[in-house]
This record gives structure tokens, sequence and C-alpha cells, in this order.
């Protein structure tokens, strides 16, 4: 991989002895960390990217995410607003503005989009929704009302988050894989999904599944148990339809009461009938 001076300049003003001291590093690791926020809004740099010779398909940038810190540390607090709604956060990261020249659809009502957040063209944004520093949401994706979007998720081509979808941010450990949910993959309501989980495309999450690196999911197609790793986060194959569902408490108390414990459950592969089920995301774009 080939190492850009931007990368070097991150890397060194992140470990600089005299960050915290020298108004001249201080400018000149400001300067640095502008710089890359400035890419990240334009889609040049990414917390995580495709890169099909690793083991998940997606390979992290540790540096990306150094210099998303290197801009809290930097960053100092500032009032924004008026009236009597107003806030207060690091002058790093001011919410961003958007003009109909980018072609993206902030619908009013109470919205939020951080710097350092790339939103492609033709992303629909209905209130209120949140999209935090880092986060990759690529061309014809949705955010539907009370979703968020974490820190460095990636978020694929034509994915709609429905109302109150969760995905989870991982901003450190910097080389810790963020949440990626890739290209055609619809979020049903009140899913979440955390720890660096892999959505494979053209998945299907039913409203209520929860995701999370200690989740097993049950493949009742193929009759397999998916599980997170040390090395590997939870992946979702492609096409998977999953559900929330239950797994019997096997013995203790928990057998005996009669308990059931959480389980996400793959009941099908997506075919040409869920594709059907789904074509209402089309007329809402």
């Amino acid at each position: 991989m080939i190492i850009q001076p931007l990368q070097r300049t991150i890397e060194h003003y992140v470990s600089h002895p005299e960050l915290g001291t020298d108004f001249t590093v201080q400018a000149k690791a400001l300067a640095a960390f502008f710089d890359l926020r400035e890419r990240l809004e334009a889609g040049e740099l990414r917390a995580a990217e495709p890169d099909p010779g690793t083991p998940t398909g997606w390979r992290v940038n540790p540096w990306v995410k150094q210099g998303i810190l290197l801009g809290f540390r930097l960053g100092v607090l500032e009032q924004s607003g008026s009236g009597g709604l107003s806030f207060v956060d690091k002058n790093t990261y001011p919410a961003r503005h958007f003009s109909a020249q980018d072609g993206v659809r902030v619908v009013p009502g109470g919205s939020s989009i951080r710097a350092g957040a790339f939103v492609a063209r033709s992303v629909v944004c209905m209130p209120p929704m949140y999209i935090n520093v880092g986060a990759y949401v690529s061309d014809g994706a949705m955010v539907d009302s009370h979703a968020l979007v974490g820190s460095c998720a990636q978020i694929g081509k034509r994915v709609h988050l429905s109302a109150a979808a969760q995905i989870g941010g991982v901003l450190e450990p910097v080389n810790a894989s963020p949440v990626i949910i890739e290209d055609d993959v619809l979020v049903g309501g009140n899913c979440g999904v955390y720890e660096g989980g892999v959505i494979r495309k053209g998945a299907v999450l039913a409203a209520g599944t929860i995701l999370t690196r200690g989740t097993p999911v049950f493949d009742l197609v193929r009759g397999e148990i998916l599980r997170a790793t040390p090395e590997a986060p939870l992946i979702i194959p492609e096409n998977a339809v999953v559900v929330p569902g239950s797994r019997a408490v096997g013995k203790g108390k928990g057998a005996e009461w009669g308990l059931s414990l959480y389980a996400a459950v793959i009941v099908k592969y997506r075919d040409e009938k869920t594709d059907l089920s789904t074509t209402l995301e089309d007329l809402l774009r």
C-alpha cells in the first residue's frame, strides 16, 4: 500500500511531543487535519475501503481514524446556533451545510450531518437523523427518521436505513473495523448493527434485528451458526434475510422457568419475491 504524504504528516503530529504546548506545531497539525477533513467530505479518503485481498473484503485505514481523533485533540469548545437552539462542540467539527448543487436531500426537521462525513449525491436524509464524522454514505442511500450512522460507518449504494435504525460507530481502537453495510441492503426499523459487523450486499434485516459481536446468527437454510471470532467480525452473508428470533435456555433455572434468549435467524436468502416487497424504497427517492 502506498503511503501518501498526508498520512506521514498525520502520523507525525499524532505522536508529536509538543502538540499540546507549541502553537506553531498546533497550527501545522491543524492544517493537516483540515486537509484530511476536506478529503473525507469529498469521499477521497475513507476510514475503511473495499479490498478484495483481505478476509472480510475491507481494509481499515488506521491513520485516517488517527487524523479524526487528532481533530478532537486540536479543537476547542465553541458555541453555535442562535436563539433557544444552541450547541456547544469542538470547533473542528461543525455541522455540515449543503446546497442544491450537492444533490443531497436534507429534509427539514432537525437532522444533522457532522463535518468530516461523506454524503453522496442522491442520498435522502429524513428528519430527524444523524450522520457522524468519518461516515461514508454512498449513492442512492436513504437515512430515515431517527436513524443514526455512527462514526466511520460505511454505508453502500441504495441502502435503506429504516426509521430508528442504529448503525454503530467504531472510532477507537483505530485498527478496529467500523460497521459496514454493503450495497442494496435493507435495514428494517429499530434494527441495530454494532461492533464492526459486516452486512453483505443485498441482505435484509427485518425490523427489530440486533447484531453485535456476541450475537449468534442461526442460518436455517445452510444449517450453520455464524459468530464473530477474535480475528473477524460478525458477517451476514450476501442476500441473507435475517429476522429476530429466540433460542431456549437448555439448563439450569433458565430451562426450569422456560426462558429463551434473543437470537438472530436467517430464514431465507433474498429472491425475486423479497425484492418485490422492497420496491417502496424506489418510490420514496
